[in-house]
């Protein structure tokens, strides 16, 4: 098992920026790749970004590619997205995933998810 805990999420005026991080536990010699998703009230979850544990695979949606990225730190067992820009539209729970085989961008791919942080971009 796989255990993952969200940190940094809060209110955040627009185009300001916020820093995520998601601490992995547990098995993490099992993981090969961990992504952000996130889901607003009434909508579904969507893709964010992945990255590939051991290397530097990155995917982002269109909608953040450019104000987001994400990163990884080996050492601590732990992925960033580094959000930049933000707008009243990127307001939602950000979750963080990972996944046993593959560097999916969908919900789909992913073993494991954490119990999300909320992100407020006021306009």
């Amino acid at each position: 098992q796989v255990q993952l805990v969200e940190s940094g999420g809060g209110l955040v005026q627009a185009g300001g920026s916020l820093r995520l991080s998601c601490a992995a536990s547990g098995r993490t010699f099992s993981i090969y790749a961990m992504g952000w998703f996130r889901q607003a009230p009434g909508k579904e979850r969507e893709f964010v970004a992945t990255i590939k544990w051991n290397g530097r695979n990155t995917y982002y949606a269109g909608s953040v590619k450019g104000r987001f990225t994400i990163s990884r730190d080996n050492a601590k067992n732990t992925v960033y997205l580094q959000m930049n820009s933000l707008k009243p539209e990127d307001t939602a729970a950000y979750f963080c995933a990972a996944s046993n085989q593959g560097v999916p961008t969908t919900g789909r791919g992913y073993d494991y998810w954490g119990q999300g942080t909320q992100v407020t971009v006021s306009s």
